[in-house]
């Protein structure tokens, strides 16, 4: 994050003093030359994101809230999931013994897959054991092989 408010960032004396131009939404080429019009040959400029204020949201074009709000439930479901490995009422031996980096189970995965998919209107229907055979899963998933990466 970048600058939450106004004062942290002087916006206000940059309006007043400066000459603004936006290049695009919320990305602005502002010109110290002074108030008004500016020289575009002038090399004195500095470009300011959001108008100095939270740039992940201002500036947030490549994350729609329907990929992050996916990105988040997978969040939750792996603390849940997490949780219900009890770590924190092991003894300090046995965490020392379990402290690893994992894959997460994909079912977790698919979990909020489906779910996305509900929530677009979509219907996602069973694999046939013939399909599963195939692409060589279950039919009840995870429908991709365990050497598969997310």
């Amino acid at each position: 994050n970048i600058g939450h408010f106004d004062n942290e960032i002087d916006t206000a004396f940059m309006r007043k003093n400066w000459a603004w131009e936006e290049v695009k939404p919320q990305v602005h080429k502002i010109h110290r030359t002074g108030p008004g019009a500016f020289d575009a040959q002038n090399d004195d400029y500095l470009i300011l994101l959001a108008e100095g204020r939270l740039v992940n949201l201002g500036n947030a074009t490549g994350h729609p809230s329907r990929i992050m709000d996916g990105s988040f439930a997978n969040q939750v479901l792996a603390q849940i999931f997490l949780f219900g490995q009890k770590y924190a009422d092991l003894s300090p031996a046995q965490k020392a013994e379990r402290l690893t980096v994992e894959v997460l189970p994909k079912k977790l995965d698919e979990e909020v897959a489906l779910e996305m998919v509900r929530g677009f209107g979509g219907v996602v229907t069973q694999l046939t054991k013939q399909q599963a055979d195939y692409i060589g899963v279950t039919v009840e998933g995870p429908y991709k092989p365990h050497a598969y990466r997310y």
